[in-house]
């Protein structure tokens, strides 16, 4: 099963932007569809954006679109979330997620292995 390990996570005043990214451990990272997801205290685990295991095909969620912009490149073995004009209520711990489907996996059942989390945290 792929190994994955997220980075980039952080402290950063409202209004700034962070870039998080997710390293695979096997080099067939194209196989899997990827996802971002997020899950705040006493809160579910929600998908954040998703994109396609060729990238041709995403995912957003409401409160990040035109904020938020999910890549991959697959000769890297890389995932990344480019985040901008970060809010306070982006706080959470964002977790990398691999699936088997084709599609962008929008929901915590379509995902087939996880990253350990990064700590995002936006201070007003």
């Amino acid at each position: 099963q792929v190994q994955l390990v997220e980075s980039g996570g952080g402290l950063v005043q409202a209004g700034g932007s962070l870039r998080l990214s997710c390293a695979a451990s096997e080099r067939t990272l194209s196989n899997y569809a990827m996802g971002w997801f997020r899950q705040a205290p006493g809160k579910e685990r929600d998908v954040v954006a998703a994109i396609s295991w060729i990238g041709a095909s995403t995912y957003y969620a409401d409160s990040v679109k035109g904020r938020f912009t999910i890549s991959r490149d697959n000769a890297k073995n890389t995932l990344y979330l480019q985040m901008n004009s970060l809010k306070p209520e982006d706080t959470a711990v964002y977790y990398c997620a691999a699936s088997q489907r084709q599609s962008p996996p929008t929901n915590v059942n379509y995902v087939d292995a996880w990253g350990q989390g990064t700590q995002v945290t936006v201070s007003s």
